[in-house]
């Protein structure tokens, strides 16, 4: 009994010091669990369950559970649920992003620790996807991505509502005096009401694009919203594939290639995708050991236009976007600036694979054509200066045009708290040119939470200002919009030049030259280098470990020893 399998049940063995012990063992416990010699014959295909309380988002994951286990029954595998931490974005705090490199590394351990032939990892809300295939790019079994799709919208008093830039716009509104208590109570009522994932183009829905395009996802997965049978019979299709690739596997490092990665960054810019795909893309592909950096994102949105109206660089939702065809109708528009040859889990080329596509019909206009596209090339963009020396960000498409170059006064806020606490003080004094500046944000000073698109003044809102320029070492919300300098590293934390800047210095955004500076001379800003102190280490734990050990948002932020 010691020829062990490499495959099935079997796969791998307890260390009892003797391995047919452990076959012996394992096979007892599998028959209580009520597997027979035929179940245990058969590859297996793990599947996570995300499902959680604390995660509303994904209430519809034990459905779509149960049909990836049709599917993989169906193509003669061995389905086995496993759980996995659930990063419900609105009910973590901090931030759910302090704990994306947890989940991916709980799951990366998972998928190597537990017997495998395959995997079908279930997410959909904000960092779920991103740590899923930080995850997938480390294993050494097949991985499919599936996710749990975006909400349906509804309605408030006439007016299309969905999460997550609608409740943005609706807060903002509020704050102004325009809704009482009472209508904003309604509309919180009316903005998330089915299952699912925010339905703009935030990031889960971002994300859930990304994968596909990668060749993660099989075709067509990235839209069809939570509550339709389109999500349960592409998560079926979904199991199906992963019992065939347990038999003939293809390996996720053999997916993820740098070419599969620039199309990516095309679609990005194509979908107006959140800001926060940039640090979750770098992390991916460095787990990949594919050279991706900030220049990359810049140089491809350069010449990639915005195709798709969607919310917040557009107006519509990703229901219209599936109707429309979804993103293999996406990629068709796209394919003059794919690499075609790129081969996912699906085992068929993207040439292949769009040979079955048709372009945008005429009859829709939220999937547009790079002969009519519905903006200009250059959506999310990269910036470097003397304020963020090693890269920042803008989503330049959900921005004021004219504040795209602006030179104003800062207004500086310690974190997220101070911010909180001060920004509707009049005595501060704020104008609609001045420069809030948001710091103790990044990675290391407070896990990178999504506080970066602050709020306007009261004073200002009510006088009709609806934004201003805002520069921080803190991400935003992929749902939210406005001239939001974003990622500044190295952060101030850290000691970046962000941690040098005081009330009433000078800050020159110009998006067109990709530059942010901070217009103080050197020996000024040496002398406050000087009387920084030590930014002091959280005491012990997850957060003590992610601080001591995060990379900088331009590498990823995953951890420097993964």
């Amino acid at each position: 009994m010691t020829d062990l399998p490499s495959t099935g049940p079997m796969r791998g063995v307890t260390s009892y010091g003797d391995p047919g012990f452990s076959r012996f063992l394992r096979g007892a416990f599998l028959a209580a669990a009520g597997y027979d010699k035929e179940d245990l014959s058969k590859p297996l295909v793990g599947i996570t369950d995300l499902s959680s309380d604390y995660n509303p988002c994904h209430r519809g994951v034990p459905a779509i559970v149960e049909s990836v286990k049709r599917g993989v029954l169906e193509a003669g595998g061995l389905p086995m649920v496993f759980p996995t931490m659930s990063l419900g974005e609105t009910l973590l705090t901090p931030t759910s992003m302090l704990f994306r490199n947890l989940l991916a590394m709980e799951t990366e351990e998972l998928i190597r620790a537990q017997p495998m032939d395959a995997a079908v990892l279930i997410g959909g809300c904000d960092k779920t996807v991103p740590a899923q295939l930080m995850a997938a790019a480390s294993s050494e079994v097949p991985v499919l991505i599936e996710v749990t799709g975006p909400m349906l919208t509804n309605t408030y008093e006439g007016q299309r509502l969905g999460a997550c830039t609608d409740c943005r716009k609706m807060w903002a509104r509020h704050r102004s005096g325009e809704l009482d208590a009472a209508q904003i109570s309604h509309v919180e009522g009316a903005l998330a009401t089915t299952s699912g994932t925010c339905m703009v183009m935030g990031t889960a829905s971002t994300m859930a694009c990304m994968a596909e395009t990668l060749g993660m996802m099989l075709p067509g997965g990235a839209t069809p919203p939570s509550p339709t049978g389109d999500r349960l019979r592409h998560a079926v299709a979904t199991g199906r594939r992963a019992a065939e690739l347990a038999r003939e596997p293809i390996l996720p490092r053999q997916v993820l290639t740098r070419p599969a990665f620039l199309n990516a960054l095309a679609v990005l810019a194509a979908i107006g995708g959140s800001t926060n795909a940039i640090v979750h893309l770098l992390a991916v592909a460095r787990r990949a050991g594919v050279d991706l950096r900030l220049q990359d994102f810049d140089e491809v949105s350069d010449h990639v236009p915005l195709l798709l109206d969607l919310k917040p660089s557009g107006q519509g939702y990703m229901e219209d976007f599936h109707r429309a065809g979804g993103l293999p109708t996406l990629l068709n528009a796209l394919s003059g600036v794919l690499d075609l040859e790129q081969v996912g889990m699906s085992g068929r080329s993207l040439a292949d694979l769009l040979s079955e596509t048709s372009p945008p019909a005429n009859w829709q206009q939220t999937i547009r054509t790079l002969g009519q596209p519905l903006g200009a090339t250059g959506a999310l963009a990269a910036l470097t200066g003397t304020l963020a020396p090693d890269g920042a960000v803008i989503k330049a498409s959900a921005a004021t045009p004219r504040l795209m170059q602006h030179t104003g006064p800062a207004v500086v806020f310690e974190s997220p708290e101070d911010a909180a606490e001060r920004l509707d003080d009049p005595a501060l004094g704020i104008t609609a040119d001045h420069v809030l500046v948001l710091r103790g944000s990044g990675p290391v000073g407070a896990g990178m939470p999504e506080a970066g698109s602050l709020p306007i003044p009261r004073s200002l809102a009510n006088a009709g200002v609806t934004d201003m320029v805002r520069v921080s070492d803190a991400r935003m919300s992929g749902t939210s919009y406005g001239t939001v300098v974003l990622h500044c590293t190295p952060e101030s934390a850290v000691g970046g030049p962000l941690a040098l800047v005081r009330d009433g210095d000078l800050i020159r955004l110009d998006v067109p030259s990709r530059r942010i500076d901070l217009l103080v001379d050197e020996e000024e800003l040496e002398r406050r280098r000087s009387e920084l102190k030590p930014f002091e280490l959280p005491e012990r734990g997850w957060r003590r470990l992610y601080a001591e050990t995060v990379l900088p948002a331009s590498e990823g932020a995953d951890l420097r020893f993964l």
